[in-house]
């Protein structure tokens, strides 16, 4: 079974460092080896993870792997590269919106996440609505006691219920989120561990519930 490996996250710490091509390029062995260790643990994952989600099957992971390259057109940030590897295991585009299996490798913020980032506005109304229409069928998610013992909800929030809700909706708590991530911290000791890959896979499956939830909503035309 393959790990995540010591020298995948030192390059990483290294590459925080020396944010710049010049150093990139001298140690772009190194990159690539990291790279490479990496592909090979989400491959593996994705084979886990189809146990219980058959929607991952048939993932390259080399396409769920976010590119190192950061685009600083639009940033005051000018560094050329990301300091962590992201994969996102997702039967469609990356950026299709609907809810995956995230994992954040990056020195002292590791994670793993799920549900739904930065979703355009008419699938934000949608998943109001749901959340609304189905509360109870939400709140047995997101109140389960394994669910509550692993994940926090992540998002920014409206100051008050969005218009189109009244303010006594008993879901008006989450009515008020821009959006609805799932998260779980990783420490590096688990990060580097021998059975990271099942621990991921443990994490992901009591998200799917969550994420399913998420992914059987309908935006209407």
């Amino acid at each position: 079974m393959t790990t995540i490996k010591k020298e995948t996250l030192l390059f990483l710490k290294d590459l925080k460092q020396h944010n710049d091509r010049e150093w990139f390029n001298d140690h772009k062995d190194r990159y690539i080896a990291a790279h490479e260790n990496v592909i090979q643990f989400v491959q593996e994952l994705i084979f886990d993870v189809a146990h219980f989600d058959q929607s991952v099957v048939g993932l390259d992971a080399k396409k769920t792997i976010f590119r190192i390259y950061r685009d600083t057109r639009f940033s005051k940030d000018k560094t050329p590269y990301k300091a962590n590897f992201g994969a996102y295991l997702i039967n469609k585009a990356k950026s299709s919106g609907s809810a995956g299996y995230y994992l954040h490798i990056e020195p002292g913020d590791c994670f793993l996440a799920g549900g739904i980032h930065m979703p355009e506005p008419a699938f934000l109304r949608a998943i109001r609505k749901e959340i609304s229409a189905e509360g109870k069928k939400f709140l047995s998610i997101v109140n389960n006691k394994q669910f509550k013992a692993h994940f926090s909800i992540w998002g920014d929030q409206l100051k008050s219920v969005p218009q189109g809700f009244s303010k006594e909706d008993p879901m008006a708590d989450y009515l008020r989120y821009k959006e609805l991530t799932v998260f779980h911290p990783i420490s590096e000791k688990e990060l580097l561990s021998a059975d990271f890959n099942s621990y991921c896979s443990k994490i992901f499956k009591l998200m799917k519930p969550f994420n399913d939830f998420m992914n059987q909503i309908v935006v209407e035309a």
